[in-house]
């Protein structure tokens, strides 16, 4: 049986409630605000692995060890298809984490072998996926003048995840949980 998995990082309750309200003032678009219970970090996504791969997988993580740390919510931001000549009407909003680097740096060193590593990784938490805007530029105008308020939190561990697709949407379900201490 395979499992559609991730290693990432959960967002405390407290920091979810600032994200919510930073949802709400988005400017208006056709799509949908990630969920609160989806809140995370995605530090490593593995994809379809097998049982087998999964316990070398979980053995691994048991290596990194990097002490507690803090991450900060700095910046808001988006991605689509800058490359194409006709703008994508669908994007993704996100949160910029900095600090994250370090521990998803242990995470590709510990799974050499196992999964490429990270060519570009963006620390990020994804806060809605929009699928058109009236105007594009008004819009973009409105998004960058959002100014996060740099929450702060400790980050103590991470997680190995299974991503369960269902009708409404993904539902994460933690398979492991891993101490930085």
């Amino acid at each position: 049986m395979k499992v559609r998995a991730f290693i990432g990082i959960d967002i405390p309750n407290g920091i979810k409630k600032e994200i919510i309200k930073l949802q709400n003032s988005l400017p208006e678009f056709f799509g949908k605000k990630t969920e609160p219970e989806n809140l995370h970090l995605t530090l490593k996504f593995l994809g379809e692995i097998d049982e087998e791969k999964l316990e070398e997988v979980k053995e691994k993580l048991k290596e990194i060890k990097l002490g507690e740390f803090e991450v900060t919510i700095d910046e808001i931001g988006f991605f689509d298809n800058l490359r194409s000549k006709i703008y994508s009407k669908k994007f993704i909003i996100w949160l910029h984490m900095a600090n994250c680097d370090v521990l998803q740096k242990k995470v590709d060193d510990a799974l050499e072998g196992l999964f490429a590593s990270e060519k570009r990784f963006m620390s990020h938490v994804t806060i809605a996926r929009v699928k058109s805007v009236k105007d594009r530029d008004k819009f973009i105008k409105e998004l960058n003048s959002i100014k996060p308020a740099g929450h702060r939190f400790s980050v103590k561990n991470f997680k190995l995840k299974k991503s369960v697709l269902k009708s409404k949407g993904p539902e994460y379900q933690d398979i492991e949980v891993y101490s930085l201490k």
